[in-house]
């Protein structure tokens, strides 16, 4: 109710420049913020143009447009979205506003909204956005009485948002609220006990708890040998193998496959050049990844992107289609996670190098981001590649193919 009336004549908070909600995801916040936004535009401005940013505009669409934009209908709002425009021109009455739609994923996006004059700005899941994106649009609101609109689920505590704004929220007169799944009434306690069942570690103190902690200790704390290694019952029915390649640094690769609703990795290879003494070629990686696949009819090949050389073997010798994997590192570490507490992969106790793994990949501390360390990573790397692209099923239906002449 704060959020939906803090600008109003009767509130306490009428004078403030800016609002923050942040805190636990699915708590309502996003929904009701877009809202008010809206209400606050028609009851201060006609004919003004707003702004609405995401990290991207497909995801401004998903969460904001298309819950929204049916209840302010349903609240007599004549709503007009023009994709190619990337706008939504609302009515209502006699006074129309119109939002431009910006989504803020890189240092380059700054350019997208630059020129323009707001009034005003909401800037959905901020803490995703990059700095620079972020302060140009706040730059562009330059109209009286112009206000500023922030959301997100936390991140690290040395972010450069939770710094600047939520610790200086009150010099910079802005009205900072912290949100729990508690305060949604939507949800019931079955939805919210499965969402605290699917995190765990740090993801579970952000996005349950809603707090900016610091990522530290094991990545994947949720990992038991007595839950999740041992071997499938049956044959699988679909195979896979993942890559992490590496020419000083280990490479390794693990082949996939598929039980009833369960992911087995099978098989893997990896090869350490440090610690075997020399170094392998791209060919001779090539010879492990046919020996690792046997005769198995493998759907695919997910190879780390930055690997360019190895690709092009792969797709040079035509037998394998080959995916460029996925490889956002935190949100993939997210997905593995939920997949290892699902108990959605497992591993057979022939994966050695996996499962040693799994008990040495920590958190790097000194970084200022969230980030692994980097040692004892190459089969978690494969791993990630695999549960993002696969399991995930982002890759878009994208492939690379070749034949031999």
């Amino acid at each position: 109710m704060t959020v939906l009336s803090w600008w109003c004549e009767e509130s306490k908070y009428k004078d403030r420049d800016a609002i923050i909600c942040d805190g636990a995801v699915r708590s309502g916040k996003t929904v009701c913020m877009t809202l008010s936004f809206v209400f606050w535009a028609f009851y201060r401005f006609s004919d003004t143009s707003f702004a609405l940013c995401g990290k991207t505009v497909a995801s401004l669409r998903r969460n904001i447009i298309t819950p929204v934009l049916p209840l302010l209908r349903e609240l007599g709002f004549e709503c007009t979205e023009k994709v190619s425009r990337n706008t939504v021109e609302i009515r209502k009455g006699n006074t129309v506003n119109t939002f431009f739609l910006f989504g803020g994923k890189d240092e380059g996006s700054a350019a997208l909204i630059q020129g323009m004059t707001l009034g005003g700005v909401l800037l959905d899941e901020v803490a995703l956005m990059p700095r620079s994106f972020v302060e140009q649009a706040l730059a562009r609101c330059s109209l009286s009485d112009a206000r500023l609109w922030f959301n997100c689920n936390p991140e690290n505590p040395h972010h450069w948002f939770y710094e600047e704004w939520i610790k200086k929220a009150e010099s910079k007169n802005c009205l900072y609220l912290h949100f729990t799944m508690d305060d949604n009434p939507s949800l019931s306690d079955n939805v919210r006990n499965r969402y605290k069942s699917i995190y765990s570690g740090v993801f579970y103190e952000r996005f349950i708890e809603g707090k900016w902690v610091a990522a530290s200790g094991l990545v994947y704390p949720m990992f038991s040998e007595n839950t999740h290694v041992c071997s499938p019952l049956s044959q699988p029915d679909k195979y896979y193998i993942s890559c992490d390649y590496g020419t000083v640094n280990p490479s390794s690769f693990g082949l996939w496959g598929k039980v009833g609703n369960r992911w087995f990795r099978m098989r893997e290879y990896y090869f350490d050049s440090r610690k075997e003494g020399s170094q392998r070629t791209d060919e001779e990686h090539y010879d492990s990844l046919t020996e690792l696949a046997s005769s198995l009819p493998i759907e695919a090949v997910i190879v780390d992107p930055s690997a360019a050389s190895f690709i092009e073997c792969i797709r040079r010798h035509g037998r394998f289609r080959v995916i460029p994997a996925k490889n956002d590192v935190l949100d993939g570490i997210r997905k593995v996670s939920d997949a290892i507490k699902k108990n959605l992969i497992m591993f057979c106790p022939e994966c050695t190098d996996s499962i040693r793994e799994f008990s040495l990949y920590r958190w790097d501390t000194g970084s200022v981001k969230d980030a692994p360390r980097k040692e004892n990573d190459h089969a978690m790397d494969d791993i990630r590649y695999f549960v993002s692209t696969v399991l995930n099923e982002s890759f878009d239906g994208f492939f690379s193919l070749a034949v031999e002449r």
